[in-house]
């Protein structure tokens, strides 16, 4: 089998959410943070026929990337990389599933408070702000009847330097939702955002079928009035 572009981009973008995958029969792909603060899952067009554990995604996107036409064949505790038409070829062992992270149910998002739209821009300018302000906090804040604002600020410093984008109007509750930036870890695209005040968001992919869950801080607010 051969993986195409896209499903390398997404195990390059899991790999930044967790360095490890276990990898199970059929076209579904899912991942979590080792805090178990991000979890995301999306949709392959290539079919594992077994389960395997890679323990360094990034080394094992390196090999494949290295190689011309990769061609991926899976045995029973290792798979063979090689290239079309060439008589080299690279063993790589699976990982103990035992030693890697992986989600071990799906997420039961509850009822959400809270939907926008982030645009892929606005995403890339909230990331770009937050590291040129050196901002780890991102809040999105709500007044009921205003605007829905999200917010690139420091909570601990009331002096930080802030950066703003709105996104939505008509608020229907007050609310402050707290992430950090740093778990902001969705590949590059446009999102569907449903926060709910029970403490995640779930982002999910116009274009891709890629959708991530990601936990609210602990200090989030709502306030339905």
């Amino acid at each position: 089998m051969k993986l195409n572009a896209t499903t390398q981009e997404i195990l390059k973008n899991f790999s930044e959410i967790n360095t490890n995958i276990l990898i199970k029969p059929g076209s579904e792909l899912n991942t979590i943070s080792t805090m178990k603060n991000i979890l995301a899952k999306a949709t392959i067009n290539e079919n594992f026929d077994r389960e395997f554990g890679v323990y360094d995604l990034n080394e094992f996107l390196s090999v494949v990337s290295s190689l011309d036409k990769p061609e991926l064949t899976l045995n029973e505790k290792h798979m063979t990389i090689s290239t079309e038409g060439s008589r080299s070829k690279v063993k790589y062992f699976y990982s103990d599933p035992s030693v890697i992270v992986s989600p071990t149910k799906d997420v039961n998002m509850p009822e959400a408070d809270v939907t926008f739209s982030l645009s892929e821009s606005n995403l890339v300018q909230l990331q770009k702000m937050a590291a040129i302000l050196k901002a780890p906090d991102l809040a999105l804040v709500g007044t009921k009847d205003g605007d829905v604002v999200l917010k690139v600020c420091d909570k601990k410093n009331d002096t930080s330097n802030k950066f703003d984008i709105v996104v939505g109007e008509n608020a229907t509750a007050n609310y402050t939702f707290y992430f950090k930036v740093e778990n902001l870890k969705m590949i590059s695209g446009d999102y569907d955002v449903a926060v709910s005040s029970k403490s995640i968001a779930h982002f999910t992919n116009t274009k891709l079928p890629i959708q991530y869950w990601i936990a609210l801080e602990p200090d989030s607010v709502f306030d339905a009035g």
